[in-house]
């Protein structure tokens, strides 16, 4: 597992050009990822890395493209000290686990990141960094693969208000 480092501020047009909005396929979606921008990811990205960012990672549009991105791309988490509020909840809504670190920035591209989120932390080469929780509802979503894998569980008498 690598770890790609970003900064603050990383937009949705960086994770995805917009010129390939009309691509639908998540695996295809993947080999435009940060085209422009870091070219070498998607060349070099590989299933369960996952990605390190600053502040209001996925500002800018609401486009799903750009977790969809990251998900085809094999990426197992996003680790932020924020995220911009749309891309968090499309990042939940694809499958992609959006995971909230105040120390993110600690973390650099040499690190081993292993998460214990069950825990509340990462450890990152040895220290422990704490996370926000990922709510068990969001988890339950993530773990199916997205909102709408989730939706095909669910039976109709669990929607009911007792």
């Amino acid at each position: 597992m690598s770890v790609w480092r970003f900064s603050d501020n990383i937009d949705t047009d960086a994770i995805i050009p917009g010129r390939f909005l009309t691509i639908n396929d998540p695996v295809e979606l993947a080999l435009h990822a940060f085209e422009g921008t870091r070219d070498e990811f998607a060349r070099d990205v590989k299933k369960g890395d996952i990605i390190v960012a600053g502040r209001n990672f996925g500002c800018g549009s609401s486009r799903e493209h750009a977790p969809l991105a990251l998900s085809g791309a094999g990426i197992q988490m996003v680790v932020a000290e924020s995220f911009a509020r749309i891309f968090y909840r499309n990042s939940i809504n694809v499958g992609l686990l959006p995971v909230i670190c105040p120390k993110a920035s600690d973390i650099s591209e040499t690190d081993k990141v292993v998460p214990h989120l069950d825990e509340g932390y990462l450890e990152v080469s040895g220290k422990k960094l704490p996370t926000e929780p990922v709510p068990e509802f969001l988890r339950r979503i993530i773990d199916a693969g997205g909102l709408v894998n989730y939706a095909k569980t669910i039976r109709s008498e669990d929607l009911c208000i007792k």
